[in-house]
């Protein structure tokens, strides 16, 4: 099923996974913003909520904790018990004050040595993953892009080396896979369980042996003069590594895609290396990986004209909030040169993506890589999105990487 052909875009359940995974929602969001940017949704399922898909509306919603609180759950089809069980002590369904003392103190692993380190991490797993997807010619992008953030994120935790195959595998089924109503399948939730055992494990190591990671950082750390207590280590250690893996895996892909779709920016890319920045922010806004994030209005407000009460569900869809056509000239188009690019991936606010800056430069290293030693990009097999409407992103993308020395290029 599409929705490009579809008459009346309100008949449209634009939370449904089926429709992010194999539909159009493009005109659906584009539809919305002209027409009923703040609108209200009551799913199959009976789940009511507001959907809003104008960027100025979506910075409203994110930027006032007060009014907008994310201590009910921040997506669609989660669990409520779980949400409720996790608020105050998970970070991103945390509101401030609380959070921002939460967040300083993984924040305070962030120095000089440990960023120089998770460079030169990065720049080690990327060019191992793309020395074997040369040698093979054809690949699977979304297991080479994989590897990136997953090692980073575990180096950041202070996971071991060995066991990063073992996170990557598990983050994939326990963020990824949905039921038929957008809820976690019973894989997830059982993938979910063996994370959260493995992080119980790796505290206790952490409090006999403490290192220069966040799980040590979460172990030593203290909120109004309390230390946290392991179910708020494993909380936060479980958003980190969620937040961590997807955003960059599923940009990657979809950046390397949109590349492939136009070869001239792809040259561009390659000789002028001064455009990777744009590049980076503009693969950012294309992808939207976070497709939406949720808030529950705290007290009754107006936005754009609409009545919020106090107690109900409003929805942010980033990836229509990134394609306003207000903020953003031509947002359907591809512009690795995009500036100014005011995009919402990383959220706004005090939730401001915590690892945004280290995302970027995932991404950054990642296309240097690519463009010094990839002459050309072609499609050579299946695309298959995941089938989620918080996910935006992909379960396979399979493409040729034609190597620069094999075309007589220079490096670019």
């Amino acid at each position: 099923m599409t929705t490009s052909d579809l008459v009346d875009p309100t008949s449209v359940d634009v939370a449904d996974p089926q429709l992010h995974s194999e539909g159009d929602l493009l005109p659906v969001w584009r539809w919305m913003r002209r027409n009923d940017p703040v609108r209200w949704n009551v799913r199959p399922n009976g789940v009511a909520y507001w959907s809003v898909s104008t960027h100025a509306e979506a910075v409203r919603v994110l930027r006032d904790s007060k009014t907008f609180s994310s201590e009910r759950g921040m997506r669609l089809g989660g669990d409520l018990r779980a949400a409720e069980a996790a608020s105050r002590k998970m970070l991103i369904v945390t509101d401030p004050p609380r959070h921002g003392a939460i967040r300083r103190i993984i924040s305070s692993v962030f120095t000089a040595r440990t960023v120089h380190r998770l460079e030169q991490n990065m720049r080690q797993t990327v060019t191992a993953s793309l020395d074997q997807a040369l040698e093979d010619g054809t690949c699977d992008f979304v297991q080479v892009a994989s590897r990136l953030p997953v090692s980073v994120i575990c180096d950041l935790l202070g996971v071991p080396r060995k066991d990063w195959d073992f996170m990557l595998d598990r983050t994939t089924v326990a963020f990824g896979a949905v039921d038929e109503q957008g809820a976690p399948a019973v894989a997830a939730v059982e993938a979910h369980a063996e994370i959260l055992l493995y992080y119980s494990e790796l505290v206790q190591q952490r409090r006999r042996d403490p290192r220069e990671d966040v799980v040590t950082a979460l172990v030593q750390g203290e909120v109004d003069g309390k230390p946290l207590s392991d179910e708020e280590i494993f909380l936060n250690c479980d958003g980190l590594i969620s937040g961590g893996n997807e955003t960059t895996r599923h940009a990657a892909v979809g950046g390397l895609l949109a590349l492939a779709a136009d070869p001239d920016q792809w040259h561009s890319l390659r000789a002028r290396p001064e455009l990777l920045p744009t590049a980076v922010d503009e693969i950012l806004r294309w992808t939207s990986p976070g497709a939406h994030t949720l808030r529950t209005a705290t007290r009754d407000t107006e936005l754009a004209g609409r009545k919020i009460l106090a107690g109900q569900s409003v929805v942010v869809w980033g990836l229509s909030a990134n394609r306003d056509e207000s903020v953003f000239d031509e947002p359907d188009v591809f512009r690795i040169d995009r500036k100014p690019n005011r995009h919402l991936t990383f959220g706004h606010g005090a939730h401001y993506c915590l690892g945004g800056a280290l995302a970027m430069n995932e991404l950054r290293v990642l296309y240097e890589e690519l463009t010094r030693r990839v002459a050309g990009v072609q499609m050579a097999g299946p695309v298959r999105r995941v089938r989620s409407n918080h996910i935006a992103g992909f379960e396979e993308a399979v493409v040729a990487l034609e190597p620069a020395a094999a075309s007589g290029e220079g490096l670019g």
